[in-house]
């Protein structure tokens, strides 16, 4: 199956695409083991919520299971951000992302009839839950509390800058291939920091195919291929790039680096 066609199989379900998506690009990704824990863990939470029959309470109970009596929380100390986003290291760990922790709790919400949503905030992922008498609660997947538009709004200023503000498109729910683009873009560049070319490449691979003329994808795969030594195929995603987007900035360090492609090859040959 290629990455469209799983997308597109998997638009229902955040887990369900990660886990598609990571087994196609990761070898040693244990696809059975993850989906195991997560039976596991939807079999634990549905005897913990069945005495509570009103939905919002079981939302409560449910947060209350997953971050205190689980233990899941936000990675912290010295780590590498991959270690955060690979769902089979935060079912090890209980430690991740707010995308990876929001995937499994929104795995677990979906087969309990939790009304819950993912949405991509500017800062990090957030969920929103949204209840029969109006009521829209935030949460932050991060410790499973609950966000105010006062703590949302310091959020976007200490990030974006004291000018900037939220709007209502900021807590718009966002589909599974909206927050799956978000996860990949996030594990590709964090890949590429922690100098794992290969997987870099493979995850770049597949943004490329949910995305084949976007200029930006095609740029950092070539960057991806330069770094592997891959020449030829470096200079062709580059040139496009080149090409594409002539009055980007960045086209000028690009073409900087097409020449010492260049020359390192008729150096070498």
């Amino acid at each position: 199956m290629t990455p469209v066609e799983t997308m597109t199989a998997a638009q229902r379900s955040l887990s369900e695409a990660m886990i598609a998506l990571t087994a196609q690009v990761r070898d040693d990704f244990p696809e059975t083991w993850v989906r195991e824990q997560l039976e596991s863990l939807l079999c634990e939470a549905k005897d913990y919520l069945a005495v509570e029959p009103n939905p919002d309470l079981k939302l409560d109970r449910l947060l209350d299971l997953f971050f205190k009596q689980w233990g899941f929380a936000s990675i912290s100390g010295v780590y590498r951000l991959s270690e955060a986003l690979w769902l089979d290291n935060v079912l090890k760990c209980r430690k991740g992302s707010a995308v990876s922790l929001g995937a499994i709790l929104l795995y677990l919400s979906e087969q309990l009839e939790i009304p819950l949503f993912p949405v991509i905030f500017p800062t990090q992922l957030i969920l929103r839950a949204d209840w029969v008498d109006g009521e829209m609660w935030l949460i932050n997947p991060f410790n499973g509390d609950t966000l105010d538009e006062h703590t949302l709004d310091v959020w976007v200023k200490g990030t974006i800058g004291p000018t900037s503000g939220i709007d209502d498109i900021d807590l718009e729910p966002a589909t599974s291939e909206e927050v799956i683009r978000k996860l990949l873009e996030t594990l590709k560049v964090s890949l590429m920091e922690e100098n794992q070319m290969e997987l870099a490449l493979q995850i770049s691979k597949v943004l490329v195919a949910l995305d084949p003329d976007d200029p930006y994808e095609i740029r950092d795969r070539g960057l991806i291929y330069a770094q592997l030594e891959c020449e030829h195929i470096a200079l062709t995603d580059l040139a496009y790039f080149v090409e594409q987007c002539p009055e980007d900035p960045v086209s000028e360090m690009i073409k900087v680096q097409m020449h010492t492609i260049e020359y390192k090859s008729v150096t070498l040959h």
